[in-house]
């Protein structure tokens, strides 16, 4: 009797530690990306990106002393990376892509606009491509997005 109950404890608590295991095996792992890629764009420590949010594997980083924000995006089969030197931007601007026959959103992006020229880059942010369940994960990218324009724009001011 004894050594039925202890096997099946044994058996239980692995049950239990095994997902357990790779939650925080996952998770050390994306901290370590996201600390390489951090230091990659530091430039020699010129940044500090103190102001950093994480939601649905996007990373979003913001240096607002030297303007300088950083977005990664894990969702895609590459990870995706982009980098933007705020002092050479003159606005942001979120720009929502719809479908027409039933106004889906299909794309928010970044718009930046660099000063003293026509030149513009995109950062995607939300694409209906990377989400499995449609559009699930939507509502809360698009208020991330509006967040974040409203930090990237109050960085930009200053």
């Amino acid at each position: 009797m004894d050594t039925s109950v202890t096997i099946i404890g044994l058996v239980i608590t692995l049950l239990i530690a095994t997902p357990l295991f790779f939650v925080f095996r996952s998770n050390m792992i994306s901290k370590n990306k996201i600390k390489t890629i951090k230091e990659t764009y530091s430039k020699n420590n010129t940044y500090n990106y103190e102001l950093t949010e994480i939601l649905n594997n996007k990373v979003m980083n913001i240096d607002e002393n030297k303007k300088a924000f950083l977005f990664m995006d894990f969702n895609y089969k590459e990870e995706y990376t982009a980098f933007v030197d705020l002092n050479t931007i003159s606005s942001c601007d979120l720009v929502v892509t719809t479908k027409n026959p039933k106004e889906t959103i299909v794309k928010i992006e970044f718009e930046f606009k660099y000063k003293n020229t026509d030149i513009k880059e995109f950062i995607p942010i939300y694409t209906i491509e990377n989400d499995q369940i449609n559009q699930i994960r939507l509502y809360e990218e698009h208020q991330l997005a509006k967040k974040w324009k409203a930090i990237i724009d109050n960085c930009i001011s200053k």
